[in-house]
């Protein structure tokens, strides 16, 4: 019995796959429409709610209403959208699939674009949403692309390089001339940019043209050096084989408390998200919005799915199995029904040893819980020890110890103290997602408010030694205008850090979101935000033991407390340079928009490559504008590129922000236009020193105030008495108690 106990905790799980192929007409719904309408268009069933034709009564509402073509052999069956109508090639109780449409960008040998076409799609209607099934892929040897939202501010992207042929023998996109990402959930537009860092000139010969497609993964296979070499050929097989999964609900912003379609033997569910579905009734199976729909399975009449050898009699959502007269047993379970022995001393005996089983068995099955617990914690614990161990934890210890222990320098946190801070780091409790893992806030028990940061990633164990002397020196940052790192935890598969939590938002949000604090960021308070974040990265590059180049400077690692001081946050991406050395060769790694192109080419990073992300900061401080604009022209996408352009051409009062124009003086935006320019310069030996920008942003203070509008032209003042006077009234300052962590 105990043997048996054991053996139900170590059974695997067993999973059915479906696979759903275009034109398939599967599902679980039984693909029922309504009495008297079409369920069928060509190749593809349509069942209730969705319904074919306008005013046929056949669709729930207007937003499930479906066209077939008869037009196109096969018939075609189409979703109408706010643009153009999308072809359907499945229907299933909670998807459609639907074709995708690549974005693509070829070139001449010399690098001039000679086709070109950008792709984008809207699901107004409100039932629909793309699917998290689907991933955003990029094929070049050249090329970045990014995929970005409307309504919700969201943008994601993806870099594709190689630099000479790429053999791909499974068919995965693994990283080289193929790149693959994750959308968010719940989009419902998606618009999607394609570039080029050197328009292919130095890889021609292999990849003239790059593409990007949204899609679901599994309809889609990388075949390597020939989907990068053809012309055409990519993108005919991505229209013809891609599909694109949407997510479909009952109303929206509604729930099942509020739902009326459920029909009688089927139940109600709410989706993640909004809106709700309906589904039948264990042991039923129809169309649960249908009346009548869901009907009783005779699971008598399928012993293939129901098994049963003995009687079979069905019941209203299941069925009894029993053996034959004189045999007792499982009838489910072939040969299990055995003769009953006539003696009644047979009966006694039997009955004896079933009390005795039942003892012993629950007998076994408390040692045997037991044990499995004391042997899980025991497991877990010399887990812990290993993972300790793996991460550094005793050489750290080492450390701390010829410090003579002091807690000043770093907190070793266990793994049930940051699980307990963060609610078994619960989702509600995330406040950030990156590219390097996610950010919990967590209540420490003496009532510290931290965020946790959880890599995503885990570090080889020849890195520990690495990782432990970085962190004894990152840990010793001590500047208002650093986030501090108050310790770690090693026990993890990955480490674990926590810094001091800051509660009033990114320089990002305060920008960029209507729900932002634009109405604090006057000139003077743009300034000393610039001047707080360039002494920050001046201090780590040039006053801590040892050199810290950040390597992602942007404005969502610019913190704002609620002092509405900003902080330097996210030290995932940072590294170290050595005394005798002024570059590191590393992995490329940042953010489009933000990154250094020097760094990018050559690989080799430098403190000059934090000056160059900073001169982007400094951009978006001056305009307003987020560094890569979808919705610009292509002068205007890049705004680093637009901001320099903008400079050397006299044009620098066309694209400041209009309340900087009465707020600044001439001196100072002329000189912060200089030094952004100067910043932004290709090659990083032309740059300034964060110590010189620094001290550049502090001397503009104490610039003249002759006031810009004196000054300006005649047209230039025209523009900026014409902008609307409501951004000069007083706005009071608001406190956020959510922060928008970049992980």
């Amino acid at each position: 019995m105990l043997l048996i106990i054991m053996c139900l905790f170590t059974l695997p799980f067993t999973t059915r796959s479906l696979v759903t192929l275009r034109g398939s007409n599967s599902s679980s719904m039984s693909n029922i429409s309504k009495p008297n309408c079409s369920s069928k268009c060509g190749d593809v069933t349509v069942p209730y709610p969705f319904g074919i034709g306008n005013d046929t009564g056949c669709s729930l509402d207007d937003t499930f209403i479906l066209i077939c073509d008869t037009l196109e052999n096969p018939p075609k069956l189409l979703l109408q959208s706010s643009t153009s109508n999308i072809e359907i090639y499945n229907i299933s109780d909670s998807e459609l699939r639907i074709n995708t449409g690549v974005t693509y960008k070829c070139y001449a040998n010399n690098g001039t674009v000679i086709d070109e076409f950008n792709y984008w799609t809207n699901l107004a209607l409100e039932p629909y949403t793309f699917s998290e099934k689907n991933t955003f892929t990029v094929i070049g040897c050249d090329d970045y692309a990014l995929i970005t939202g409307v309504d919700d501010d969201y943008s994601s992207g993806c870099i594709g390089i190689c630099s000479g042929p790429v053999r791909v023998l499974d068919g995965r996109c693994s990283g080289e001339g193929c790149c693959q990402t994750s959308i968010r959930k719940g989009l419902k537009y998606y618009n999607v940019t394609l570039n080029s860092f050197r328009n292919h000139m130095d890889i021609w010969s292999i990849n003239n043209c790059g593409y990007a497609f949204l899609g679901d993964v599994g309809t889609f296979k990388f075949l390597g050096a020939s989907d990068l070499s053809s012309t055409s050929g990519l993108y005919k097989r991505a229209n013809a084989a891609v599909q694109v999964v949407i997510d479909w609900v009952i109303r929206r912003d509604q729930n099942c408390t509020q739902a009326t379609e459920c029909k009688e033997n089927s139940q109600c569910y709410d989706v993640d998200g909004g809106g709700y579905r309906c589904k039948c009734d264990k042991g039923y199976e129809g169309n649960p919005y249908l009346d009548q729909g869901c009907q009783d399975i005779n699971e008598c009449a399928d012993p293939g799915t129901y098994p049963c050898y003995g009687i079979c009699n069905n019941t209203l959502g299941s069925y009894n199995c029993t053996c034959q007269p004189g045999t007792v047993g499982n009838a489910t379970t072939q040969n299990d029904c055995q003769a009953v022995e006539a003696s009644s001393k047979a009966s006694k005996f039997s009955w004896t040893i079933f009390v005795i089983a039942m003892v012993l068995g629950l007998f076994g099955i408390s040692l045997g819980m037991v044990l499995f617990f004391g042997r899980r914690r025991r497991k877990l614990s010399k887990l812990r020890e290993k993972f300790f161990e793996q991460n550094g934890g005793v050489l750290l210890k080492q450390k701390l110890n010829s410090q003579g222990g002091s807690h000043e320098v770093i907190a070793l946190f266990s793994t049930q103290q940051l699980r307990k801070a963060t609610n078994n780091y619960s989702q509600d409790q995330v406040i950030g997602r990156g590219a390097y893992g996610v950010v919990y806030k967590g209540v420490l028990c003496d009532g510290r408010l931290v965020a946790i940061k959880k890599s995503k990633l885990v570090d080889d164990g020849g890195q520990a030694e690495q990782f432990i002397n970085e962190i004894m020196i990152v840990t010793q940052v001590i500047h208002r205008n650093v986030v501090k790192l108050l310790g770690c935890c090693l026990e993890e598969e990955v480490p674990v850090l926590v810094y001091e939590f800051i509660s009033n938002n990114t320089l990002f949000h305060h920008l960029h979101h209507k729900s932002g604090g634009i109405g604090w960021l006057s000139w003077d308070n743009r300034l000393r935000v610039a001047i707080e974040a360039a002494g920050a990265l001046a201090y780590l590059h040039s006053e801590t033991i040892m050199p810290i180049i950040h390597r992602d400077v942007k404005s969502t690692n610019i913190l704002i407390d609620e002092n509405y001081t900003a902080k330097i946050s996210d030290f995932g991406a940072s590294r170290l340079v050595p005394l005798d050395h002024d570059q590191v060769t590393t992995l490329i790694q940042g953010t489009l928009g933000y990154l250094d192109p020097e760094y990018f080419n050559t690989s080799q990073l430098t403190e000059k490559s934090d000056v160059y992300s900073f001169g982007v900061v400094l951009t978006e401080l001056i305009t307003g504008k987020k560094p890569i604009g979808v919705d610009r022209t292509n002068t205007e996408k890049n705004l680093a590129t637009y901001f320099v352009n903008s400079v050397e051409e006299n044009r620098l009062f066309e694209i400041v922000e209009p309340r900087l124009l009465r707020e600044g003086t001439l001196e100072q935006l002329q000189a912060i236009g200089n030094l952004v320019k100067r910043c932004l310069t290709s090659k990083g030996r032309d740059r300034p020193t964060m110590k010189e920008v620094a001290v550049e942003l502090e001397g503009m203070r104490k610039l003249p105030h002759h006031w810009i509008q004196q000054q300006i032209c005649e047209e230039t003042r025209s523009l900026v008495l014409e902008v609307e006077q409501s951004d000069l009234y007083d706005v009071p300052l608001v406190s956020y108690s959510t922060n928008e962590w970049e992980a």
